[in-house]
This record gives C-alpha cells, structure tokens and sequence, in this order.
C-alpha cells in the first residue's frame, strides 16, 4: 500500500523539524527541502500528498515561483499546495507556538482522497517517480 508524503519546504531548519515530528508523531511519512530547487526535486521523486511551502526562500525560486512550475506541470497541479507566510497565520505560530492540532488538522484534511490525484502510472509501490518515468518507456 502506498504511503501518503507530505514535503515541507523551508529555510529554517527549525521550522523543518518541528513540523516534521509534528506529522510524524500522528504517523504522517514526511520529507523536507530548504530549498527550491531541493523541493522541486522532491516533488517529481516522491510525487508528495501534500506540500507545505514557505513564501520566502532562498536562492532565486521563492514560493510563489515554485507554486507555479507545480501548477503548470499535469502530473503534479493536483497535488494541494498550502503557502505558508512569515507574516502572519499557521506560518507564524510554527515559529513562535505552534498549533500541532491546527496544522494536523489541515494536513489531514487535504490527506483525504490523496490516492486519487496520483496518476494511475505512478501507483507502484516501492518504485521513485523517477524510476517509474524512465519505465514508462
């Protein structure tokens, strides 16, 4: 059975960490990125459930700009993007308290019905995304 990802991308190693044994401690596989182009990696590797993507990043790809390669991409504009602001919202109660219930509860919700919005080609289990491109032939 395919286990659902959820990749949170993010400057702050901090802000990486908690959020990862957060999920994880409600067995939520997770991944993280720094950066943009280690998120848009991941992303066509591990074809995530759900993204967790912080506006402001490093080197040139910031949030906004990797939302939009994602949504111009027919394998992964399906796959819930949810922006993450230093400004206010979930974004800054993570730095400062974070609200695990609220940001559980968020994830969860855009967990429901992941399997669907995987291309049926990329549902072998046990295979990276990758791996299953170069045997689509």
């Amino acid at each position: 059975m395919l286990e659902p990802t959820v990749l949170v991308v993010d400057d702050s190693p901090t802000v990486r960490k908690i959020v990862q044994m957060t999920l994880q401690r409600e067995h939520i596989r997770v991944i993280t990125a720094s950066d943009g182009l280690s998120a848009l990696t991941s992303v066509a590797d591990e074809m995530p459930a759900v993204i967790l993507l912080d506006i402001q990043l490093p080197r040139g790809l910031d949030g906004y700009h990797i939302c939009q390669i994602i949504r111009k991409n027919l394998q992964f504009r399906q796959i819930p993007i949810i922006m993450l602001s230093g400004k206010d919202g979930l974004f800054d109660k993570m730095r400062g308290r974070l609200d695990s219930a609220e940001l559980v509860q968020t994830v969860k919700k855009h967990l429901v019905n992941w399997e669907e919005r995987i291309p049926p080609q990329y549902r072998q289990e046990g295979m990276g995304i990758r791996t299953r491109l170069r045997h689509r032939g």
